[in-house]
């Protein structure tokens, strides 16, 4: 989807006009609508104030360009995943449950290694297997580097 699409579908689904969100986001009515209609993209600073109006990432709100990934853990991020700030905010690097209220929730590599090779340990991987492949997958992640 492309960010004038949904921007127009967050702006419908929360029943707001192209008035009432020009209000939020202190910008002209025809400025959302030429975002919807895909002449111009919301700035930087509008992007923020939209992320925190309709609760997703700006990633989500520039159509996920890239994929994004928890830079601790390496969880795959969707919106509902991602870590805030104490202010609200989106922190796209972190997941939810390494991250939150502005503070890890690992203090090493290790207890978060012992965490998830104990709960990622199937019939098909054992433990150890699952270890093995942490620690050669988790250093390279920008949070351990």
């Amino acid at each position: 989807m492309d960010t004038k699409d949904i921007i127009l579908s967050l702006r419908t689904k929360s029943g707001l006009s192209q008035e009432d969100l020009a209000a939020k986001t202190y910008v002209t009515r025809q400025a959302v609508s030429r975002w919807e209609n895909g002449e111009t993209v919301p700035n930087t600073e509008t992007l923020k104030l939209l992320s925190q109006l309709f609760d997703v990432s700006i990633n989500t709100l520039l159509g996920s360009p890239r994929q994004l990934i928890c830079q601790c853990c390496g969880m795959p991020l969707e919106d509902d995943a991602i870590s805030k700030e104490t202010d609200g905010t989106f922190n796209e690097e972190y997941c939810k449950w390494c991250y939150h209220d502005g503070e890890f929730a690992y203090t090493s590599l290790e207890q978060l290694i012992d965490f998830l090779a104990g709960h990622m340990a199937n019939a098909e991987r054992s433990p150890e297997q699952v270890r093995a492949y942490l620690e050669g997958y988790l250093p390279k992640l920008n949070h351990w580097k």
